[in-house]
């Protein structure tokens, strides 16, 4: 690990795009000649920046510059090559799930389910939790869980894998993001699961490393003796290259080499036998969707559970299928889509995932949704479970009726004690701006009040950790973080959010001209998401005048209003 800081080391590092587990390119400025390194972003802060790499880094100063991840592309082509030639139960799957069908007698039209079995645990779920699980274990091919915000999706795949794992089945276990990774590695865990993690050890999260494979590889019985042989080799090595002012008997250099030689092959045999052990020991193994094929080898699986599945593009979600006999998808495909930055590949639907695609295609056959909601006040949750999820969704009891004021230290009073608040700058002259030297906007006049409202509600007794801003823009998301008098506020975009919750949540929308233009504030499916992550408090702020225009915000402003909770920035500001 090495931590690059800025040569005056108080001075925070330039803005930048990187996060933990970004891949890197670092280059030396001096000394001239040393060669750039491949490195992978372990840590960072608003000062410093760490990266792991494979050699120590030579030199003093150097560029930090973020590389193409070419590996997951690669690894999508032949996961779609290794499809068109599939055989066996991998070509039924790809019939199934392709609308292929296949002229031959006995072939499959749909997926199949058996009769339903009910649990042997209880795992405290509710119905429909318990439904979609026996739901899924009755499939012969694939199931579908639908789990809009808050209705405990993960608890609910880590009670499929537990209750799959006591049948006697071994589980894949992916998600597209190590952070999703990660959350159902620490909850299987806690279900007491054999589980192992894939993955470069720099993008996970500390609390779960001791779980990663190289860390319980390094725990097997042949770590003594692999790096006893790693010493031998360094030794022969050191002896062969050491100058020496006799001339060594003949051959001695190669043959100190070629000892040298086969104890590195020893260490890789027995290293290779230790990760081997390692998995065949684990019931659930985590990953990425991306997974390295040189790690599992032919290795297939029972179970296939993809978690985040509306979040993958479809050729991604084909590296995992593709080694299990069953599999289920788990997400939320009226939340964010796949991150697709050529414009082209998401026309050619490159953007859609393998589960929306299902869903939208046989939900009534294949897919269960899950109903109760354990995060949001109820009037939080009621405008999105209308637009969204056909007025479905039920608020659990002990969140129904929740509220700020409920919170210890909070003192009561109309912010604390109402769930819901829009404000609309309209009139204000609360302009938006193009962020100078880049493409992002940003509205300093509606972030100024977001700040103003942040101080209301650390006045009111609300912990800065407990409230979270989003703003669909980035460069909104920067000004407010360098502005920002409370650094425990966490501020960031909507795709930064996704997964995430706070007590309190201000959106700010940003957009304010005269032309009624909104951008991607048309994809309301990002907007479904910064909408349900507040769990007590949701305040918005934007300029009805230019969102007016689109059904979804004329709908969102009605919604306001008809719970009186709609109002005026002037009302806002101090006279």
């Amino acid at each position: 690990m090495f931590t690059l800081v800025k040569r005056r080391r108080g001075l925070p590092l330039p803005w930048n795009r990187l996060k933990v587990g970004s891949p890197v390119i670092i280059t030396p400025r001096q000394p001239e000649g040393e060669r750039p390194q491949a490195a992978v972003v372990s840590a960072r802060s608003p000062r410093s920046l760490q990266v792991a790499v494979d050699h120590w880094l030579v030199g003093t100063l150097f560029d930090v510059d973020l590389a193409a991840d070419e590996v997951t592309r690669n690894r999508e082509r032949a996961a779609l090559q290794a499809l068109r030639a599939a055989s066996g139960r991998a070509r039924q799957l790809r019939t199934l799930v392709l609308g292929e069908w296949d002229p031959e007698p006995g072939a499959l039209s749909k997926p199949r389910f058996d009769r339903v079995e009910p649990l042997e645990t209880d795992y405290g779920l509710n119905d429909s939790q318990r439904e979609a699980i026996e739901f899924a274990l009755s499939a012969r091919d694939y199931a579908l869980i639908h789990g809009p915000p808050g209705t405990g999706k993960t608890t609910t795949l880590v009670a499929l894998i537990t209750e799959a794992v006591a049948r006697g089945s071994k589980v894949l276990a992916c998600a597209p993001s190590n952070t999703a990774v990660d959350n159902l590695l620490e909850r299987l865990v806690q279900a007491g699961q054999r589980v192992v993690r894939l993955g470069h050890p720099a993008r996970v999260k500390p609390i779960v490393q001791e779980h990663t494979l190289d860390a319980q590889a390094d725990r097997h019985e042949n770590a003594r003796w692999i790096q006893q042989l790693e010493r031998e080799a360094e030794t022969l090595y050191a002896k062969a290259e050491r100058q020496t002012r006799g001339r060594p008997d003949r051959g001695e250099r190669q043959q100190q080499r070629r000892e040298a030689r086969e104890c590195k092959q020893q260490a890789r045999h027995l290293e290779w036998q230790a990760v081997q052990d390692v998995l065949h020991q684990a019931d659930v193994v985590c990953s990425t969707t991306p997974i390295d094929d040189a790690v599992l080898g032919d290795r297939r699986f029972d179970w296939v559970v993809v978690d985040e599945a509306c979040q993958s593009t479809e050729p991604g979600c084909w590296i995992p299928l593709l080694r299990g006999e069953r599999f289920v998808l788990a997400g939320d495909y009226c939340q964010l889509a796949p991150t697709v930055i050529s414009l082209e590949a998401a026309e050619q639907g490159y953007s859609r995932s393998l589960m929306e695609r299902l869903a939208r295609r046989d939900a009534s056959h294949s897919l269960r949704q899950l109903v109760v909601q354990y995060r949001m006040h109820q009037q939080i949750m009621d405008f999105s479970s209308r637009e969204f999820y056909a007025g479905t969704l039920v608020a659990e009891s002990r969140v129904r009726d929740h509220r700020l004021g409920d919170l210890p230290g909070v003192v009561p009073s109309p912010l604390t004690d109402e769930p819901l608040r829009f404000i609309d700058t309209a009139g204000a002259d609360y302009e938006e701006e193009l962020e100078p030297e880049g493409s992002s906007r940003r509205n300093p006049g509606e972030a100024r009040l977001v700040l103003r409202l942040l101080e209301q509600l650390h006045q009111a007794g609300v912990r800065p950790e407990d409230i979270g801003v989003i703003a669909p823009y980035a460069a909104q998301v920067r000004w407010l973080r360098q502005e920002c008098p409370f650094p425990e506020v966490e501020i960031d975009t909507v795709d930064g959010f996704q997964g995430r919750e706070k007590e309190a949540v201000i959106i700010s929308l940003v957009r304010s001209n005269r032309s009624g233009e909104i951008g991607f504030l048309g994809e309301t499916r990002r907007m479904n998401v910064a909408l349900t992550r507040a769990r007590r408090k949701l305040i918005v702020t934007g300029d009805s005048s230019t969102l007016g225009g689109h059904p979804f915000y004329r709908d969102l402003l009605e919604y306001f209003a008809a719970l009186q909770a709609y109002g005026s920035v002037w009302e806002e500001i101090d006279p």
